[in-house]
């Protein structure tokens, strides 16, 4: 029986992990459950089905709302007023950090975007294993987070690297020759630059093969996410930024691939499901049967690849450009791209000037200076005091400086993309 803690319960990877859970109750047992507080109704269902001792939401105002939910779920199921059991109710911002620093065997984290980050090293701090769908906690993070985990104790359950992590067990570290990313393209693969100015929320909300968020379905639409996934895969396997690959790859049946210094390269494929990955971020290293369906080969198929085209979408060489430059600079990289995935929802930015505000606040950053516009070029170049404004290399950098960074480069981005950035 393994104990798990599960960060973001009520996401798309959250829901998913439950379900898998619930089929196998012989095997997992929920310890605790983590969740935003915006969808409070599913919050309580996923309590009264796997009955967490503790239950962790980050929006404290919510506590009241989930218990109503929970006494109202459990009278609508025909409960008694002695088959319900209360969970204890951790709130605030720290509440997911505090779920993750419980005992227990294994901790999920799903949390979306760099709010993962502190929830990341207080599970590594505890010695717990780490099953990582939280990519940026790790891209932000840098070495504070490499270096605060044992070996072995990080399991990628992004589908790619959980892929690249299967593929490395057929040779030694140095027979590894170079790493593959496929990548589905996402919604405008083949689109030029002009022809992507034009494109809408909803538009790039329509993911050809994964069924996401809204955010990390628009950052596979700008392929940003591909660009975070470069940079996790570069820490995760200690891979040179140079030796790892992006190939667009329509399927998203081969996840990715290891080439080997003899000329032999390896794929891990399956059909788009994320169960797959989840299962072995849970149970790493072993396999639990039936985690989810396999590849036909009994029908005729089709599998294509081809090239990524960097002047249409920049964000795989503009991750490239923060991954060299290290430090705090990954944090911006993902911080301003949080703001500006939510500067394009909102309609106050253009889908192209996602990746444009992006590289003009990494580039300020990297210069240490204010007054960087929107399409990288400098104006006065008038040296910033504020905190987290200058680059900060990955020798000398702390916690506090990545969490500057981060708050430094959501101002720039929100002023730039016309938000209200006081």
């Amino acid at each position: 029986m393994r104990d798990v803690v599960i960060l973001g319960s009520t996401g798309s990877i959250g829901t998913q992990a439950l379900d898998l859970v619930a089929e196998r109750r012989d095997q997992f047992r929920v310890v605790a459950l983590a969740a935003g507080g915006g969808t409070i109704d599913l919050l309580a269902q996923q309590v009264l089905d796997h009955q967490p001792a503790v239950v962790a939401v980050t929006r404290a105002q919510t506590v009241q709302d989930l218990q109503l939910a929970l006494y109202a779920q459990a009278s609508r199921r025909g409960w008694s007023a002695g088959e319900m059991k209360l969970p204890r109710i951790l709130a605030g911002p720290d509440a997911a950090t505090q779920a993750a620093g419980l005992e227990c065997d294994v901790v999920l984290n799903a949390i979306t975007g760099s709010a993962g980050l502190v929830p990341t090293l207080t599970t590594l701090a505890a010695g717990t294993t780490l099953a990582l769908a939280n990519k940026e906690s790790l891209v932000v993070g840098g070495r504070l987070v490499t270096e605060a985990a044992a070996e072995g104790q990080i399991v990628a359950v992004d589908s790619e690297h959980s892929a690249i992590a299967q593929c490395l067990r057929a040779g030694r570290a140095e027979e590894v020759d170079r790493l593959i990313l496929t990548a589905s393209g996402g919604p405008f693969r083949g689109r030029t630059r002009s022809e992507l100015a034009d494109v809408t929320p909803e538009q790039a909300m329509q993911h050809p093969t994964w069924n996401m968020g809204r955010v990390i379905t628009t950052n596979s639409a700008t392929l940003i996410n591909k660009g975070l996934e470069l940079l996790e895969a570069h820490l995760l396997y200690d891979v040179p930024l140079d030796r790892i690959d992006v190939v667009v790859h329509p399927q998203s049946v081969i996840h990715s691939m290891v080439q080997y210094v003899d000329g032999s390269t390896l794929a891990q494929c399956s059909p788009p499901d994320m169960r797959l990955p989840i299962a072995l971020g849970l149970t790493w290293p072993d396999r639990i049967p039936g985690a989810a369906r396999p590849c036909d080969w009994s029908t005729a198929t089709s599998w294509t690849f081809e090239p990524l085209d960097n002047d249409a979408f920049g964000a795989v060489e503009l991750a490239r450009r923060a991954g060299a430059l290290g430090g705090t600079a990954p944090a911006v990289l993902n911080a301003a791209n949080e703001e500006c995935v939510d500067a394009f929802g909102a309609g106050r930015i253009s889908f192209t000037a996602i990746t444009d505000t992006i590289a003009a606040v990494l580039e300020e950053h990297a210069a240490g200076t204010e007054g960087v516009d929107a399409g990288g070029a400098g104006t006065a170049g008038v040296r910033s005091e504020l905190p987290g404004a200058r680059h900060i290399s990955s020798a000398q950098m702390d916690l506090d400086q990545v969490l500057a960074a981060d708050a430094w480069a959501r101002q720039r981005a929100r002023a730039l993309s016309g938000a209200d950035a006081s």
